[in-house]
């Protein structure tokens, strides 16, 4: 290590101490820091409880100029603005968004341009107002942060539109140094985010992913009547506190309902509920006067609480990518902590049902029409009021445009790219939108061969991720049923001919990268097509993978 990193590594260590009182760092904090101060654009996944805000916070304080942090929930701006203002010698952080009143955003804005404050929070949704932007050319970020990046993948968990058109602003802003944080990221997710946000040879980081604290379960279940019955039993005997995770709204208030009536201080949680409603159940969980919360997917995000004994999953989810962030958020200190998945088959159709949904062909061919027509770039708001769609809708049928490649949207708004007639627009669009609808099915056929998998929990969600375990984890229901033991074969790891993230290259679905081994069948994600599931006989006989 030269002088000059010595320095650097010796600053960063002592300003975590000083401002943060933070005795040390861990594995990967470092590193992506110290790249971000020589100006590295940084990719940074790593689990819930690892760690990633400290490492826009060393960066901010250590970097020359303000940073901006995108941020996707009020209630986790306003914990990491109140992280850093209690820190004892950090600088201070504001804080943009709707929750606030216009005195409360206009003084914020004021201590930013100022110089008075180091951080500035804001939404994806507030990055696309122009008067923001303008704003933020006045006083441009030397570091943007994207936090909860996997919500800049079309393919991730928690898709939002706002979160696509963050490469632009970045562009728009003379492109600062870039760090990109997310506990979840498959090698599809992590290449899709770098791709969106525009990075420039980032340095992408991944670790931790193994929690060997938190116990892995699935239990399978034929009816729902008796999965409904044993997902309450399970709840009521488990350590508290806790989160159950179900698919639906109505659930979460069934679950509360039942729960509520055996003794528990439960409480529902969804997108649907009051935000007021929503803030009270996300304080009252923090302050431990909470058992459990009953939520969909709505809830947890940037969730920090230490003592989460158990997350348990009524039902199966979407992808493992949004699985493993939800198991996260239980045994935080390192406390042993349960995660159930109660598994019906028949769900998957429900989930199946959840995924699908083409969009219109006529309001994809109008949008297009109306932008071929303009003579120029329309701002989105302008676009949504002349065809009469919601700002929501009509962003997402811009962003399938963009996907086919016959729109793009810059600094003056939004843009057709290709001289076709708007129906063929409307295919190339439908083609994408059917692309991503085959990697969903993929995803969730993923979750599928986790729930039913023979072999070693651990090992197969470490794999999903990227990393290798050798040996069966034993804490998991496989192993502790001696299954795993019994389908492990490390002998057939060693020789393997197609190895964990091996780029590789099919005849027919093109370019993709290896997420599985197994004795009979490799799984490999491919762009276009999603995960495939391809048999070693087949493999063989027709010569369908070559290592590229």
């Amino acid at each position: 290590m030269t002088d000059v990193a010595d320095r650097v590594s010796q600053a960063v260590s002592q300003a975590a101490q000083r401002a943060f009182g933070w005795p040390g760092l861990r594995p990967g904090q470092l590193d992506a820091i110290e790249a971000l101060l020589n100006h590295t654009d940084v990719l940074a996944v790593m689990p819930t409880g690892y760690g990633k805000s400290a490492i826009y916070q060393l960066a901010g304080l250590l970097n020359d100029g303000p940073t901006l942090v995108v941020s996707p929930l009020i209630a986790l701006q306003n914990d990491q603005v109140a992280g850093l203002n209690d820190a004892p010698d950090a600088p201070d952080a504001v804080a943009v968004n709707s929750g606030n009143s216009d005195g409360e955003n206009d003084d914020a804005w004021q201590r930013y341009e100022a110089g008075d404050a180091e951080f500035l929070l804001l939404s994806p949704e507030q990055l696309a107002k122009p008067e923001v932007i303008q704003r933020l050319r006045s006083k441009r970020p030397t570091l943007f942060v994207v936090d909860e990046a996997h919500c800049v993948s079309s393919w991730g968990h928690d898709f939002r539109p706002d979160y696509l058109r963050l490469g632009e602003v970045i562009d728009q802003l003379g492109h600062p140094t870039v760090c990109a944080l997310t506990a979840t990221g498959s090698a599809p997710v992590r290449d899709e985010i770098v791709d969106r946000l525009h990075l420039r040879q980032p340095l992408v980081l991944t670790r931790g992913f193994d929690r060997p604290n938190l116990r892995l379960e699935v239990q399978r279940h034929s009816d729902d009547r008796e999965r409904r019955d044993a997902v309450i039993e399970q709840v009521l005997a488990l350590p508290k506190p806790g989160l159950l995770y179900v698919s639906t709204r109505r659930d979460s208030e069934r679950y509360a309902t039942a729960l509520s009536e055996r003794g528990l201080a439960a409480s529902a949680y969804h997108a649907g509920l009051r935000s007021s409603l929503r803030e009270q159940v996300h304080e009252a969980f923090l302050d431990d006067r909470l058992d459990v919360v009953v939520a969909t997917s709505a809830f947890g995000m940037g969730i920090d609480k230490r003592n989460v004994r158990f997350v348990v999953h009524a039902a199966i989810t979407e992808s493992l990518d949004a699985y493993y962030q939800e198991i996260g958020r239980a045994g935080r200190a390192a406390a042993p902590a349960t995660t159930t998945l109660h598994y019906r088959q028949e769900d998957l159709g429900l989930r199946s049902f959840f995924a699908s949904g083409a969009p219109d062909p006529a309001d994809l061919a109008r949008v297009f029409a109306t932008l071929a027509a303009s003579d120029s770039p329309m701002k989105l708001a302008d676009l949504a009021s002349r065809l009469d769609l919601g700002t929501r809708r009509a962003s997402s049928l811009v962003n399938l445009l963009q996907e086919a490649d016959v729109a793009n949207s810059g600094r003056r708004g939004v843009r057709a790219t290709a001289r076709i007639e708007p129906q063929r627009a409307a295919e190339r669009a439908l083609e994408a939108a059917e692309s991503r609808e085959r990697i969903e099915q993929s995803r969730l056929a993923m979750m599928r061969n986790y729930a039913e998998t023979l072999g070693c929990r651990r090992q197969f969600l470490l794999g999903y991720f990227g990393e290798h375990l050798d040996e069966p984890c034993g804490n998991c229901d496989t192993c502790a049923s001696g299954r795993a033991a019994e389908f492990d074969d490390p002998d057939s790891i060693a020789a393997e001919p197609f190895p964990l993230q091996a780029a590789v290259r099919h005849p027919d679905w093109g370019d993709g990268v290896v997420m599985r081994n197994e004795d009979d069948r490799v799984t490999v994600f491919f762009e276009q097509e999603g995960y495939k599931v391809l048999s070693r006989r087949a493999i063989e006989k027709h010569d369908l993978l070559r290592v590229r």
